[in-house]
């Protein structure tokens, strides 16, 4: 024994060497081999769909793990890396991913990005999802939750592209895609987009349904700003055709008589029921104020501003209350201008004089009913008359020449009551208003012209 353990002392040393070189000899002839075998097994997978690939080789043997999308792709991938020449053994760990029932598949907008959620069918599809996610809301962030599953129904990928291009129309929102039902909700970005996201449903595949469409429209919104110092209207936001738009431009240039009308009115679709009655009456009561903003806002409308005086306040207040369409809901916050300096009689006149130079009081035509249009004009003649309170003041009416002498006169008399009256309602003392009538007696203009007698069909304020 002695004997043995003194060879074992003598020849150790010498061993451990050769270990080392034995040892390098393998590792330099197998890490070769090992590497070209898995680069020629990763090679074989090339033109195979498969997620989460991960190859190891010791020796001749393979790991292969995988996760597939279906079960026949699973197969044939194993196979493959079996088939790769020099390849001993194929360890499989590959599996298929999980199966999603139902398939759903989301696409959500916020203030600030677009969520892409759910499960996706296929790598390729995912990132296809995203790329065009990114180019319908070209500068919104866009978040990626989708998860790979199995499940998709026929023609996922068409479908949840169409989906993406309405979502990105989409203020706020969520589409949602569960198997081949889809569901909607939030609030269109434009006016319109409501009604063009239901035009391109019906573009869905066959098979494909919608289960829910809850997408509102934004408000519909006008707007209008009386503006004393630059002596401009200015009209803007939406309107529901071009038959509408003009007849709100001429109701706001015969109401606002001496204002310049800017007009920025678009057309879209979307108004809600009575929209065009609504705007044209909120525009006279508007045109009633020295300064004044109006907002329509679906069926809410919005006016403020100040009065010329107190009694014109009152009535606008109660007009907006009872002039709006069944179900409109009127905010009126009506102040009262600060009365002006008075002045002698002759600016008074003056006044009156450069006010019925700007604009005309008118009536329904053969009658004594002052138009609703002349309001704006009348107050602004009470307000001057206000600034002379010891003046007294003659309403003049005056007709043009045709029918009898007796009827103008008649009429001319009506109506320059019916202003005189006007004025009376508005706080002037019945003693300083008289009402004449002058009938086609003082004419200003030829008669022979049209022009000329629509001149002629005036009412006159003289200061006594």
């Amino acid at each position: 024994m002695s004997d043995f353990w003194s060879w074992v002392r003598k020849w150790w040393p010498g061993v451990i060497p050769l270990a080392i070189l034995w040892a390098a000899a393998v590792w330099t002839s197998t890490l070769p081999v090992e590497n070209d075998l898995a680069g020629r097994a990763v090679a074989a997978l090339k033109d195979t769909v498969l997620d989460k690939t991960h190859i190891e080789v010791a020796g001749r043997d393979v790991l292969f793990a995988a996760d597939a999308f279906s079960e026949q792709g699973r197969r044939s991938a194993v196979s493959q890396v079996e088939a790769v020449e020099g390849v001993r053994l194929v360890r499989d760990q590959t599996r298929l991913i999980p199966e999603a029932k139902p398939f759903v598949w989301s696409a959500e907008r916020d203030v600030i990005r677009i969520t892409l959620g759910g499960s996706a069918p296929l790598p390729a599809i995912k990132a296809r999802l995203l790329e065009a996610a990114r180019n319908s809301a070209s500068g919104t962030e866009i978040a990626d939750k989708m998860i790979l599953s199995r499940g998709a129904p026929p023609r996922f990928d068409a479908v949840a592209l169409l989906l993406i291009d309405l979502v990105a129309r989409l203020k706020d929102g969520k589409i949602t895609l569960s198997d081949t039902k889809v569901s909607l909700s939030g609030t269109a970005r434009e006016l319109g987009g409501r009604e063009a996201i239901a035009a391109a449903l019906r573009n869905l595949p066959e098979g494909y349904s919608v289960a829910e469409n809850a997408i509102t429209a934004p408000p519909y919104v006008f707007q209008a700003n009386k503006d004393p110092v630059t002596a401009t209207l200015t009209l803007s936001g939406y309107v529901p055709d071009n038959t509408i738009h003009a007849a709100i431009v001429a109701a706001a240039t015969r109401k606002f008589f001496s204002d310049k009308i800017v007009d920025n009115l678009k057309a879209s679709v979307g108004a809600p029921k009575g929209f065009a009655d609504a705007a044209i009456a909120a525009l006279g009561d508007l045109s009633r104020l020295s300064t004044g903003a109006l907002m329509i806002s679906d069926r809410e409308v919005k006016l403020s501003g100040d009065a010329l005086y107190a009694r014109a306040a009152e009535q606008v207040r109660a007009s907006l209350a009872t002039a709006l369409p069944q179900n409109w809901k009127p905010h009126a916050e009506i102040s009262v201008k600060p009365g002006s300096s008075p002045v002698d009689p002759t600016v008074c006149q003056q006044l009156f004089f450069e006010l019925l130079g700007k604009g005309k009081i008118r009536f329904e035509s053969g009658h004594a009913t002052i138009d609703p249009d002349s309001k704006g004009l009348l107050d602004r003649l009470i307000e001057a008359a206000m600034r002379c309170p010891a003046a007294d003041i003659e309403v003049a009416g005056h007709t043009d020449s045709d029918g009898d002498a007796a009827g103008n006169l008649a009429l001319s008399e009506k109506r320059a009551q019916a202003v005189a009256e006007y004025l009376i309602k508005a706080g002037l003392p019945a003693s300083r208003v008289t009402a004449v009538g002058y009938g086609s007696t003082q004419p200003v203009a030829a008669n022979d012209t049209d022009e000329g007698k629509a001149r002629n069909r005036r009412i006159d304020f003289v200061v006594k």
